[in-house]
């Protein structure tokens, strides 16, 4: 980068760090001082410690959450409390839920326009109909055939297609993506649009400011535009105390003309492709549908695009089938779905539930990530008590070494009833998939952590006897011969270790 470059980019970044550390000494000093109206202030202070705690025990809310605030009120009782009502009650925070509430309610009267075979799937998916049911008559994500299905890994196998399709694109082009890094990925795909914008072809592109946060120039939206490139920074960093900071859009969408669409776990930067390395070999997935469900995933861009930029959206001119005929691929079933932080409802987390609880044979795993609340646990541990097969791959090279022990130190009670933990040794393995009895599989975005399945808007497709199924299948076996198997030996500790990881799983929900 050129030193111009970095010195404006550092210039921000450093002021923004600068801001909130005066925010935090500013209020620990007049916390600490020993006047008497402070005397005064630390009592009250202390009694609505003791109120929050109370309140956030009788919430309904993930037990994991609740122990963690309770812990850091009981750590600092004085102000802990009082941090948990700067955090949770903010107006700004509320607007931005209501509006995300309002385009998925407008969304809802156009998802269904590719014509749902919800009757169909629970025909020829009995024992998939709960699963069916739950994610198109509650969370609004409908089911369809006619729909292709292609399982991509490692990272330059998607792009190679992604590239592909970009050239196809005749009206419009969607990204979203959580990174984006100037390098031979973005590069190669940006040459492309600045091409089709030239030609006429809508494109447009949003990436997550705290994603990009040492990665793009400050104005690289102005810089976007100049080429005709419609771009949407979302939730730009502000150096206040907001809990909205905390909600990060890690999907990873592209759509073409709405009817090629992508997911899953890879980013637009280097490492994604192992162009370049940081943690060893970047093993990665994603995945292609083309047909009727990109319209699905196309609307979840469009929601996205109308909560960034606050400007109405006529959904439907972004229909690809009002003139033509929708394809009619034999290729199972897909049903794409999204999750947002905003509302109460988990649905990753409940769509990778509905996999565990309803495996007959086996349930293969690969997560970055496996910080999970007891729920999950307990559903894994069942599942392989109950003589399913269960595995899970998580990396052996780790990014964040804190993370990785937190990772690791779920694993011992999970061997102990019967799953099998692998650890990817070539490098780092960031797909985020599961696939189950040769029938089902999803893939996605969201991480088995805290962070992806109740901070963070996410997305996946869920499929049901598709070529991906199988393909995501014989990808994870022959994944195996580059791991190494966990054993409980493997899992002892020193005591100093035990210690820490014992208190990194408390604050895990805060990771």
């Amino acid at each position: 980068m050129n030193q111009k470059w970095f010195r404006a980019l550092f210039r921000r970044r450093a002021l923004a760090v600068l801001l909130l550390l005066i925010q935090a000494a500013t209020y620990i000093y007049f916390v600490a001082s020993s006047s008497y109206a402070s005397e005064i202030i630390r009592q009250a202070l202390t009694v609505i410690s003791v109120i929050v705690s109370l309140r956030i025990l009788s919430k309904n809310e993930k037990n994991a959450y609740k122990m963690t605030w309770i812990f850091l009120i009981l750590l600092l009782p004085v102000f802990g409390g009082l941090m948990y009502l700067m955090f949770s009650f903010q107006v700004s925070t509320r607007r931005f839920a209501e509006k995300a509430t309002s385009t998925e309610a407008k969304s809802q009267k156009l998802i269904g326009l590719p014509e749902s075979c919800y009757d169909e799937a629970l025909s020829a998916l009995p024992d998939y109909a709960p699963q069916i049911s739950y994610l198109q008559n509650y969370a609004g994500f409908p089911v369809y055939t006619g729909t292709k299905t292609k399982y991509l890994s490692p990272g330059e196998e998607m792009l190679k297609c992604l590239l592909e399709a970009l050239k196809k694109a005749e009206k419009y082009i969607f990204l979203e993506y959580f990174i984006v890094q100037e390098g031979v990925m973005w590069n190669s795909v940006l040459e492309i649009l600045k091409k089709k914008a030239a030609a006429g072809v809508k494109v447009r592109l949003i990436y997550d400011d705290m994603g990009c946060f040492l990665l793009l120039p400050t104005n690289y939206k102005a810089e976007l535009e100049k080429y005709g490139i419609e771009c949407r920074v979302f939730n730009p960093f502000r150096p206040l105390l907001t809990v909205k900071q905390n909600n990060r859009d890690h999907r990873k969408i592209a759509s073409i003309d709405g009817k090629v669409a992508f997911t899953g776990g890879i980013n637009l930067a280097d490492e994604y492709i192992n162009e370049i390395e940081r943690f060893g070999h970047w093993k990665d997935a994603s995945v292609m549908i083309d047909g009727k469900a990109a319209w699905s995933l196309t609307l979840i861009f469009l929601q996205m695009w109308e909560l960034c930029s606050g400007e109405d959206e006529d959904y439907y001119q972004y229909y690809p089938w009002k003139n033509d005929k929708c394809p009619d691929y034999d290729d199972g079933f897909v049903q794409p779905y999204s999750d947002s932080p905003l509302d109460s409802e988990n649905v990753g987390e409940h769509v990778y539930l509905h996999i565990i609880q309803n495996a007959k044979k086996y349930v293969y795993i690969n997560t970055p990530y496996l910080i999970i609340d007891e729920g999950m646990r307990s559903a894994l541990c069942l599942a392989a008590k109950s003589g399913i097969d269960v595995r899970i791959v998580t990396p052996h090279k780790w990014d964040k070494w804190a993370v990785h022990m937190t990772t690791q130190s779920y694993y011992k009670e999970l061997i102990d009833a019967g799953v099998k933990i692998y650890e990817y040794s070539r490098g780092f393995i960031h797909s985020k998939t599961f696939v189950s009895d040769d029938e089902t599989a999803t893939v996605g975005t969201t991480n088995l952590d805290f962070r992806s399945l109740y901070l963070h808007f996410e997305c996946g497709v869920r499929m049901y006897r598709s070529k991906a199924v199988t393909e995501l299948r014989d990808d994870f076996l022959g994944m195996l011969d580059s791991c190494k198997r966990i054993t409980s030996d493997d899992c002892k500790r020193s005591l100093p270790i035990r210690m820490f990881q014992c208190l990194i799983r408390v604050i895990a929900p805060l990771m």
